[in-house]
């Protein structure tokens, strides 16, 4: 059977056609590339020219600058000259949207340009229009006639395209047949991709970004399965979140996002988008990179073969395109519909004590004796010993099996169980509520016919919950490939992801846990996230700040749990923010605004805010954010609400205030005096 991806149950990588940029190629069996976007005015030769170099520095493969006018496009040939005199000969590509005589320009003097196949012809006017079939023939006859120019002049010049689609812009021709969906951008891109095949010209890369990694994997899926189900080949497929924000939000939006279609062996290229200074974009991509290509080692035999401990599948049991969680059945508070449970290991603290909980989102006052839970608090506690102090009551305790029947009255502890121990417990020995049961997905070799006796028991359990890990390199295919299994043997056990890291820094886990754990949250399978973590210590053990290491590392993956969840729209606990990189098309500080608007909205659960750069990207790149911040001009800003624009160039000195009062409009402000 013909899957989208070679890489289901261990680690292959997508072959597709090789691309020369310039020096690079682009695809086939070389490296994947690494690349950012300057964020500087291109008229500014000087500025642009050594941020570009800080970005080759910092290891960039490709720069992008934007070209929003023929000025700028003519403007890249002294940039270049600029930069071959000084050394460098990096690749670069111009990032065009509505102007197609700009990219025509570009096209004749850099290695690469980008264009959007939402607004490069058609004008989005948010317009509902019904085409018959022969109108939409019309349509597709119009872009062929305007393109035609510009994929001439890339083959004359050996020029390279990408043909980036995004989410939020999708032209209004396309969101009148397809909606606003991954398919509806699949077939953005193909029109265009068509037109350039029939012109026999095919140095072309491909995207699919959205701000929403759902949306975004499924889309560069069904762009694979289509290409290769239309040409029977691939074309090489640059990856990435758009407006994935800052900080750890961002780094998380992004790791799950390009991580998950890495370890589905697709992508040639990547850009992570950062709001924060380009050069800074360029570790992350590096971290996901090694994190992955470390994760995919293929194991071998003693003879060179490849070791298949995890078994091949022969028929998908879930749609890949479509986000869809898995039915199972609810035990207590978890599986069911209801959100995906966090659990924190807080093992590594010896004597636990109610401040300690303050680290996994639970403050205690001594002088109320009350405990005040936060948004992002943690369902259970994985502990080595049980707290002798009474818990809040929405909390529950894991401890392991002889523990636990020490303090098996208590009804907030429950034991979690080897996938053995629990094979051979008696009932006495189990929880009448949730017993957790750990189950390796194909590292270790159990006895034959084991799963058969364990999913057996498991299907007759009302309180069996399974706790899946991997030791295997790509332990994230290696679990997805027992998720099917389970599926497959209508097993309704809720499942909880158990990720161990033990990278030596904190990105590089970060990269890891938002794979294996966001990755099986986008296909449906999870129902519970917990991290577990090796990291080392520095100073004894104690940070700067006097806070112990282990404390910082407990409070840090807490809540990267919750932003995997947040991140892949399965649990949202806090302020999503879709903020735009920045480029030379910034009409404000991006950075500034950005960390403003959230100094005063990032109370508000659920709510998704958009900060954007220009009006270019602007409206439709904010996708499906609630309320939208946009530079229309110099020190001017326009409100949306959604897609619509309810207050324009209002002065920037005003304009958070004026969004305040415009999220007190709609109902979505919340007072924080009045949050607990």
């Amino acid at each position: 059977m013909q899957f989208y991806s070679p890489s289901l149950t261990s680690y292959q990588r997508l072959k597709t056609r090789e691309v020369k940029i310039g020096n690079l190629i682009l695809g086939g069996n070389h490296p994947i590339r690494i690349q950012t976007m300057t964020t500087t005015d291109t008229m500014d030769t000087l500025a642009t020219v050594e941020q570009t170099i800080r970005c080759i520095d910092a290891g960039a493969e490709l720069v992008r600058i934007t070209a929003p006018s023929k000025n700028e496009a003519e403007n890249l040939q002294v940039i270049k000259n600029e930069l071959n005199a000084r050394g460098y000969h990096t690749p670069l590509v111009a990032d065009i949207h509505f102007t197609p005589n700009a990219a025509e320009i570009a096209a004749r003097i850099i290695e690469k340009v980008r264009v959007n196949p939402g607004n490069y012809v058609d004008k989005k006017k948010f317009e509902q229009i019904e085409y018959t079939d022969e109108e939409y023939l019309e349509e597709i006859e119009r872009i062929r006639e305007r393109f035609t120019p510009l994929v001439l002049i890339c083959k004359e010049h050996e020029t390279a395209m990408r043909i980036g689609t995004n989410h939020g812009s999708l032209s209004d021709r396309i969101m009148s047949r397809y909606g606003d969906t991954a398919i509806g951008m699949v077939e953005s891109a193909m029109e265009f991709l068509r037109i350039a095949r029939s012109l026999d010209y095919h140095q072309i890369v491909l995207s699919m970004k959205s701000s929403n990694p759902q949306v975004m994997v499924q889309a560069y899926r069904l762009l694979v399965q289509k290409m290769t189900e239309e040409f029977d080949e691939c074309y090489p497929l640059h990856l990435g979140v758009t407006e994935a924000g800052d900080g750890e939000d961002g780094r998380i939006k992004s790791a799950i996002g390009i991580g998950t279609l890495l370890a589905d062996g697709i992508g040639d290229t990547i850009r992570v988008s950062l709001t924060e200074d380009p050069e800074f974009e360029l570790p992350v991509c590096k971290d996901i990179i090694s994190t992955l290509i470390t994760n995919a080692s293929i194991q071998l035999n003693d003879d060179g073969t490849e070791n298949l401990k995890v078994p091949p599948i022969e028929t998908l049991p879930y749609s890949p395109f479509e986000y869809k969680r898995v039915e199972t059945q609810k035990i207590k508070n978890i599986g069911g519909n209801q959100v995906p449970v966090v659990v924190a290991d807080i093992s590594k603290i010896e004597h636990l004590n109610p401040e300690d909980l303050k680290l996994v989102g639970y403050h205690y006052s001594k002088q109320d004796d009350k405990w005040t839970i936060g948004d992002m608090a943690a369902d259970y506690l994985f502990v080595n010993h049980v707290p002798e102090f009474a818990l809040p009551g929405t909390l529950g305790v894991i401890c392991y099996p002889a523990i636990w029947l020490q303090h098996k009255d208590n009804p907030s502890c429950y034991p979690i169980f080897e996938a053995a121990q629990y094979v051979n417990a008696s009932n006495d020995e189990k929880s009448k509520t949730i017993n957790f049961i750990m189950l390796d997905a194909y590292s270790n070799v159990y006895p034959p016919h084991f799963l058969d006796v364990l999913f057996h028991k498991c299907k007759e359990d009302k309180t069996a919950v399974l706790c899946l890990s991997s030791l295997n390199s790509n332990s994230m295919q290696s679990i997805r490939r027992l998720c099917m299994e389970i599926l497959i043997r209508g097993i309704n056990n809720p499942v909880i992801i158990i990720s161990d890291s033990n990278h030596k820094t904190l990105n590089e886990a970060l990269v890891h846990y938002s794979v294996d754990a966001g990755g099986l949250l986008l296909d449906g399978f999870l129902n519970g996230i917990c991290l577990g973590y090796q990291f080392g210590v520095l100073n004894n053990g104690v940070s700067d700040n006097g806070q112990k290491l282990s404390d910082i590392e407990i409070a840090t993956l807490n809540s990267i749990s919750f932003g995997i969840l947040q991140a892949t729209r399965t649990r949202i606990s806090k302020t999503e923010y879709i903020s735009c990189p920045s480029c030379g098309r910034t009409l404000f500080d991006l950075q500034e605004t950005t960390a403003k608007i959230r100094a005063v909205t990032n109370h508000l659960k659920g709510v998704k805010i958009a900060i954007m750069g220009c009006i270019v990207n602007g409206p439709g790149e904010m996708a499906d954010a609630d309320f939208g911040y946009v530079g229309s001009g110099i020190g001017k800003i326009t409100l949306y609400k959604s897609k619509e624009v309810v207050k324009r160039n209002i002065d920037s000195e005003v304009a958070v205030d004026e969004l305040i009062n415009l999220l007190k409009e709609h109902g979505a402000w919340v007072d924080p005096k009045e949050i607990n």
